[in-house]
């Protein structure tokens, strides 16, 4: 089960990897980013448990805390106004998948009541609601033939 596990982590980094590459090479004509969070945790065997789903109540650490990455290339974090400093010396600041949420709407200025501010990871640091994406949209119409 372990060696299954590592595996699979494994092929995701590779996967992420690739991602990676076919963006950066982009980034020279488009604004790339990616964002990664895994669905769940996965217990082990750690204190008996194995597997995951457990209510999130009883649920171990194992289980509830996930992985995220987050990558912008300059034109991105440039355009939508995010400072790179600031995203770095927050990357230990525990998040949940409901930051997620409401961090793309942010990212992608979609206007809804159900926004939450409080939750956009990336407004702390400069990235208001919807620059990003207006910045993209404007670089779409430059390019355009």
């Amino acid at each position: 089960m372990v060696n299954a596990y590592d595996n699979s982590i494994l092929y995701t980094d590779h996967v992420l990897g690739q991602l990676l590459d076919l963006l950066k090479a982009r980034e020279q004509r488009f604004d790339t980013a990616m964002l990664y969070v895994s669905d769940h945790g996965e217990s082990l065997g750690e204190k008996g448990v194995y597997l995951h789903g457990l209510p999130y109540a009883m649920a171990p650490s194992e289980q509830t805390r996930v992985p995220m990455v987050a990558w912008l290339s300059e034109g991105f974090a440039r355009s939508g106004g995010a400072s790179m400093e600031c995203l770095r010396g927050r990357r230990d600041s525990p998040l949940s998948h409901d930051n997620l949420f409401h961090s793309m709407l942010g990212l992608m200025g979609v206007s809804t009541s159900v926004y939450r501010e409080e939750l956009d990871l990336f407004r702390p640091c400069g990235a208001g609601p919807g620059q990003v994406a207006a910045a993209a949209a404007n670089d779409a119409v430059r390019s355009a033939p």
